[in-house]
């Protein structure tokens, strides 16, 4: 772990014991506790923040050569004040008695395990016993500015495809950065996949000013994208009716078929593990999205294939918890 110079101090806790304990914390408790309950959150903060900046540099207005200048700075003076906040809670955690519990409440915070697993199970619940459009519903405040298919199976995909990109995106890829470079580099992978989220869309208002915010968490998740094809390959070996065959064979074929290269391998790893067939024409409200379709088995998703792909996604978690716990093993039994 690089740590930019954050000696081990004697009152500091191994940090990853702390990424585990928070792991374990935040599948407890989900959403982060009291303090999402009382509407106050770092990543709403961050967001709030992003949109300010959205509002104020990036109107209509302005040429596409200077909105792309102010999305780099954008991109870059996130990414960097992320990183001193960072570095700073790292020292603190190392050098103070109390300090660690600063880092770890913040890694709960960040995390989003339980929180996303909970959403998708209302989604399955409500397409089961509700109907679609409560279905709809709950699945469009996930999916934000991507849009809901309006069909009950394309919500159904949606929904499984979202279990596949959150576990790369909010989990995986933290996870990966932290044991590279502690929380600094957790962090900054958290503030650039938030800047993504808010502006790094395709459409003619952001194609310019949120090109860097894009291209830098492209790079950010091109390893973990494939690490989490990985652990969800592995996790079908233990999930019932799961192929794990299948889902690397789909996984090595289809991941580059998906509208993100990096979102495409947990995707397709998915579909193969489930015997589905993910992506393709997307009908929303107004006009279907054509895309290829992912996979070879039935398209026809319904709400027990959430479910399904849930249990797989917890699985895949419990592997990534796995993973970081035999690097903390190899870690602790170095010689300092």
């Amino acid at each position: 772990m690089f740590t930019f110079g954050i000696a081990g101090g004697e009152q500091g806790f191994e940090p990853l014991l702390l990424l585990l304990l928070a792991l374990a914390l935040e599948a407890y408790i989900g959403e982060a506790g009291l303090l999402a309950k009382v509407g106050w959150h770092p990543a709403n903060a961050i967001g709030a923040s992003i949109h300010t900046l959205d509002l104020k540099l990036n109107r209509q207005h302005r040429g596409e050569l200077d909105r792309a200048v102010r999305g780099v700075l954008v991109a870059v003076v996130g990414a960097g004040l992320s990183l001193a906040l960072g570095w700073a809670v790292a020292w603190l955690g190392q050098n103070h008695a109390f300090g660690w519990i600063v880092e770890t409440v913040l890694l709960v915070l960040l995390l989003d395990q339980r929180g996303h697993y909970d959403r998708l199970r209302a989604v399955a619940g409500k397409l089961g016993e509700q109907g679609l459009e409560p279905a709809r519903e709950a699945m469009a405040r996930i999916a934000g500015d991507g849009g809901c298919p309006v069909d009950g199976h394309g919500v159904a995909r949606a929904a499984i495809e979202s279990s596949a990109r959150n576990f790369c995106d909010e989990v995986v890829a933290l996870v990966f950065w932290y044991l590279l470079f502690g929380f600094p580099g957790f962090l900054v992978c958290k503030v650039v996949s938030i800047m993504n989220a808010r502006i790094g869309h395709r459409t003619p208002h952001y194609r310019a000013f949120g090109l860097t915010a894009a291209r830098l968490n492209d790079a950010l998740a091109m390893i973990p994208a494939r690490l989490a094809g990985l652990f969800i390959v592995i996790a079908a070996l233990f999930t019932p009716t799961a192929r794990p065959g299948q889902a690397w064979k789909i996984m090595l074929r289809d991941a580059g078929k998906y509208r993100s290269y990096n979102a495409g391998w947990p995707i397709a790893a998915v579909a193969g593990a489930l015997n589905l067939t993910l992506a393709g024409p997307r009908r929303l409200a107004e006009h279907t999205v054509a895309e290829p379709w992912i996979g070879g088995g039935s398209a026809r998703a319904v709400d027990k294939d959430i479910r399904r792909a849930l249990y797989l996604y917890l699985v895949a978690c419990l592997v990534n918890a796995m993973w970081v716990a035999a690097f903390a093993v190899v870690r602790l039994a170095l010689p300092e």
